[in-house]
């Protein structure tokens, strides 16, 4: 490392710490990029499957009612870089995008390589540092005011500003081992407690525990959070998927921040499946019974084959204790009643999830009232800026997490380079 001083220093480079070097770059600033791997964008590379679903086509007023977790933080940083931003940062560099359902934005090439390259690239133009596999031992700072930070080999770059930008704690190979929270304690700042969330959800019911279901797959189906008084807390009409181990799937994944905060306080969480969101109770019957008049003489297993998934079908019919070799015309009156009930309000209950280290997203973090919310400067350190999922900020799936990431690295890289 032959230069040692300069403007601004990234910690962490990843999706909110490539887009503070870029924007403290492009707002005049020399900026080293400081990362613990042979590469940037290790996380990233992970994210949509492989495909990176890069931000969302929704407003940006529909994006942050997509962020529960720090929303109102958000207005600020929204008003200076949205999505609509981040989707003109991309096109006007070479990279198409496409929409798909809900509004999520992928890379017309369906790989998060193309997202990765293109911010290596813009960072290498406007002439960024880039470290790598290089770890920060601490921050330093000197009378309120930073001046630097010492790598892990006691090497000292200087500068006046430090952006943090190292992640949550999920996925810890790639990098995000808590780094941030540490530094940030030590500098004063308080860390709301740490919680997985976007995160898969773990049952014990028995048709899970038999693997009777794993592997059925539904679409647009709607999944919604009871409390101990059965009252409907939130609910998301996603695709669902059943597992081994209970419920994965934009739905669940949607619905985890809200159960994970409940099993804080209750051993289960009751969880209602709607196979049918579009349809009332009243027009499922009526739609059975025309299936059994014109098909009279199929067994409800094939008669009913294109209305539910056949697994799924057999475990409904079998819960209500109906015969498979039944025909159509057989079934009574009450059991379609029964039947059309359990697929409107089919029950699941939920003891757990996958720890941290496996969710998507790090919930909690560095508390939003020692964050300044124009520059994401923290309010103890002059120098210090915070970024990404370091920060209590966390939002649905669906591209509204690396939104997020992209905005606050955007305003915090602004923010730095105006020092």
């Amino acid at each position: 490392m032959n230069n040692q001083n300069f403007d601004v220093i990234v910690v962490g480079g990843g999706t909110s710490g490539m887009l503070a070097a870029l924007s403290a770059a492009q707002n005049g600033a020399r900026v080293a990029l400081l990362e613990k791997n042979k590469r940037l964008g290790k996380k990233l590379l992970l994210t949509g499957g492989g495909r990176c679903n890069v931000t969302n086509a929704k407003s940006p007023e529909e994006i942050l009612r997509h962020i529960p977790n720090g929303n109102k933080f958000l207005y600020s940083a929204f008003s200076q870089f949205n999505n609509y931003d981040i989707i003109k940062l991309f096109v006007d560099n070479g990279v198409p995008l496409k929409e798909e359902d809900h509004g999520r934005l992928f890379p017309v090439t369906n790989r998060s390589k193309t997202i990765v390259d293109t911010l290596t690239s813009l960072l290498e133009k406007h002439q960024v540092t880039c470290y790598f596999e290089v770890a920060v031992s601490a921050i330093c700072v000197n009378n309120g005011e930073v001046t630097g930070v010492r790598l892990i080999n006691q090497q000292t770059l200087n500068a006046r500003a430090v952006i943090l930008a190292t992640g949550g704690k999920t996925y810890r190979y790639t990098g995000s081992t808590g780094d941030g929270y540490e530094f940030a304690k030590r500098l004063n700042h308080s860390i709301t407690p740490l919680y997985p969330t976007e995160v898969p959800l773990c049952s014990n019911d028995r048709f899970i525990k038999k693997d009777q279901l794993q592997g059925v797959s539904l679409q647009g189906v709607t999944l919604a959070v009871l409390n101990e008084k059965n009252k409907k807390l939130v609910s998301h009409r996603m695709d669902l998927l059943f597992t081994h181990f209970g419920l994965s799937g934009p739905a669940a994944l949607r619905c985890s921040s809200t159960v994970v905060k409940l099993l804080k306080t209750q051993e289960v969480v009751l969880l209602t499946l709607d196979f049918f969101p579009d349809s009332s109770l009243n027009d499922l019957v009526k739609h059975l019974k025309e299936i059994a008049k014109n098909t009279p003489l199929k067994t409800i297993k094939n008669g009913l084959k294109t209305w539910l998934p056949e697994r799924l079908l057999i475990y409904l019919i079998h819960e209500l204790a109906i015969k498979e070799s039944l025909s159509l015309k057989q079934i009574l009156d009450k059991d379609w009643q029964r039947l059309a009930a359990l697929s409107k309000n089919f029950v699941i209950h939920i003891n757990g999830t996958w720890p941290l280290d496996k969710a998507f997203v790090t919930g909690g973090g560095i508390s939003l009232k020692e964050v300044n919310p124009k520059t994401m400067a923290s309010k103890h350190v002059h120098g210090l800026f915070f970024c990404g999922e370091l920060l209590d900020i966390n939002g649905y799936t669906g591209g509204y997490n690396i939104t997020a990431a992209f905005v606050t690295g955007y305003v915090a890289g602004k923010g730095a380079a105006e020092l």
